[in-house]
């Protein structure tokens, strides 16, 4: 009897074992080759499905965040991400493509741009604002390392910045560069300090489409001027210009500033493709900064004696 009572007790844990498969649809346990399905997770995908990482649309040598853009021309159900108006970074989520648009490239600015902010005029010439003494500043850098030297200090381009962008498509597919404005974000008095200048000028040439930008007006222009390439005059051209993989184009915008403490940057418009937005080129994620000089003192670099004199002073000592 006791054999088989144990034998009932089995035989009607089988039978409700068997009762709940039943009951949900004979769904067996997951196998090692199967995953939960989307029903099984209520409000989405599994947690542990990778959300799909935003493309990048700017190449630099040092670090660079993805570019503000705000894309047109390709329909999407989803909300698109708001773009903050005013300083603000540019690493805001791309949409991704919409089903009514699939495709390689979708949702990402079609070209690439690398910026720097620390171009000198003719590869020597410029000056910086710095609001310490001259024995604390130490001597000038070349070039190549000027954004490292004027950030350890806290440097303010002193009466110009210089902004080299260059600009290349992805593919073969041409894209048409509209426009190019410039926005003054913030408008302070001058800054204080001193102008120690990198060098008392030199000579050399510009390659790039150069642009003057003065930044003391209301409304800032980037109007074209004509350059130069190795003693070859470039004419100036104005907008639309276009890029592709094989004809890269390099801007060159000098911002120019004598009255203001001005925080500023560029707004390039684009279309390609039936698709059209603007990016926003800064200085990774910060606006550029130019300030006027007037009435600053000035210092040059003295290598016989190894330290910052007045720029009068040297002048005078070249003369003699």
């Amino acid at each position: 009897m006791r054999r088989y009572g144990q034998g009932v007790g089995v035989l009607a844990a089988a039978v409700l074992v068997l009762a709940l498969v039943a009951a949900f649809g004979g769904t067996g346990l997951p196998g090692q080759d199967r995953r939960p399905s989307v029903a099984q997770h209520p409000g989405g995908p599994p947690a542990d499905t990778p959300a799909p990482s935003p493309s990048g649309s700017r190449t630099s040598g040092k670090p660079r965040a993805t570019p503000s853009v705000t894309p047109g021309g390709t329909p999407s159900n989803s909300p698109r991400p708001s773009v903050p108006s005013g300083v603000g970074p540019r690493n805001e989520a791309l949409p991704g493509p919409s089903a009514a648009s699939p495709g390689p490239g979708a949702g990402r600015v079609p070209f690439t741009w690398t910026g720097d902010d620390h171009v000198w005029k003719n590869g020597c010439d410029h000056a910086y604002l710095l609001d310490r003494a001259p024995a604390a500043v130490p001597p000038p850098p070349v070039q190549a390392d000027a954004a490292s030297w004027a950030g350890a200090l806290g440097a303010v381009h002193a009466g110009e910045t210089g902004v080299r962008i260059t600009l290349q498509g992805r593919d073969e597919r041409t894209v048409v560069l509209e426009s190019l404005r410039i926005r003054v974000v913030e408008r302070r008095a001058a800054a204080k300090g001193r102008v120690y200048r990198m060098s008392s000028g030199c000579g050399g040439s510009l390659t790039p489409r150069m642009f003057d930008v003065d930044l003391d007006v209301p409304r800032p222009v980037a109007r074209s001027v004509a350059g130069n390439d190795s003693g070859e005059p470039i004419e100036a051209v104005a907008f639309p210009y276009s890029v592709s993989a094989t004809d890269p184009e390099v801007f060159l915008i000098t911002g120019r500033t004598v009255g203001c403490d001005c925080v500023w940057i560029a707004e390039l418009t684009w279309s390609s493709g039936g698709r059209s937005g603007t990016v926003r080129i800064d200085d990774d994620g910060r606006p550029f900064r130019t300030s006027g000089v007037r009435g600053r003192p000035v210092l040059d670099y003295d290598t016989a004696t190894g330290r910052w004199v007045s720029a009068e002073v040297a002048e005078e000592e070249d003369a003699s």
